[in-house]
């Protein structure tokens, strides 16, 4: 995905849903750790002002993961999904 046109992953809906998959995974550990949490505090910790927002959630869902982080299943499903139809997947 992180090699796709960056237009093509944002009309296709793709990059909001995986974006959403993460930041929902950042915002599950952050509340379940007891810590303050708000989309702003996501967005920082992805360092998403990046020029490389794919990247940045890549790195992120290996930092949550690494940290327990649970991401739901059937979003995750969806945007596979999606990303075969628009054969970003392999």
């Amino acid at each position: 995905m992180g090699r796709q046109d960056f237009d093509v992953l944002v009309k296709s809906g793709l990059l909001a849903g995986v974006e959403n998959v993460v930041i929902d995974a950042h915002r599950d550990l952050y509340l379940a750790e007891g810590r303050e949490w708000s989309r702003p505090i996501a967005y920082r910790w992805l360092r998403y002002e990046d020029p490389m927002p794919v990247m940045r959630l890549l790195e992120g869902t290996k930092r949550l993961r690494r940290r327990g982080g649970r991401f739901d299943s059937e979003a995750v499903e969806k945007a596979c999904a999606l990303a075969s139809q628009k054969g970003f997947l392999n």
